[in-house]
């Protein structure tokens, strides 16, 4: 897990260097590595056995895809927040804000039903230990993504 970690950070911090000129394709680029190195990080951190594994990769996919969906929104919202960067009005800026929570809120939501999933289906420790590395992963790419995004700016009225 220790080489992992380092080489996600590094995916993470590099991505914004390395815009291509289709960011539909870029995003999809960016998340097939992310997808890469979280197996990678899921496989040494969770220590499972044949069996467990049996049970695990197909929910942790399941997962994948809907956070995917989640994903597509946090892009969106980013995209209009970019696109109304200039003009925000404060009823803006409030809109843009729950929209953000609710992802913050649903994000949460589906970590914790796959979690719930994993705990039945495999085992409590695994679920647990699922639970904090995706906690890992989705903090650093936060922390990535705020760090780029510039404070919304004073209202224009």
């Amino acid at each position: 897990m220790k080489w992992v970690m380092p080489t996600l950070l590094l995916l993470l911090l590099v991505a914004p260097v390395a815009m291509a000129d289709d960011v539909a394709k870029y995003m999809e680029l960016l998340r097939s590595d992310l997808r890469n190195s979280k197996t990678e990080l899921l496989t040494e951190a969770l220590e499972m056995n044949d069996a467990e594994s049996q049970k695990f990769w197909p929910i942790q996919r399941e997962y994948e895809t809907e956070l995917s969906k989640l994903g597509d929104q946090r892009v969106q919202l980013i995209k209009d927040y970019a696109a109304s960067y200039d003009s925000l009005t404060k009823d803006m800026s409030k809109k843009l804000m729950d929209r953000a929570f609710k992802l913050e809120s649903s994000r949460l939501s589906l970590l914790k039903k796959y979690a719930d999933k994993v705990s039945k289906s495999v085992s409590p420790a695994i679920a647990a230990r699922f639970a904090q590395v995706e906690a890992i992963v989705n903090s650093l790419i936060d922390l990535q993504i705020r760090a780029e995004t510039p404070l919304v700016p004073k209202p224009k009225s």
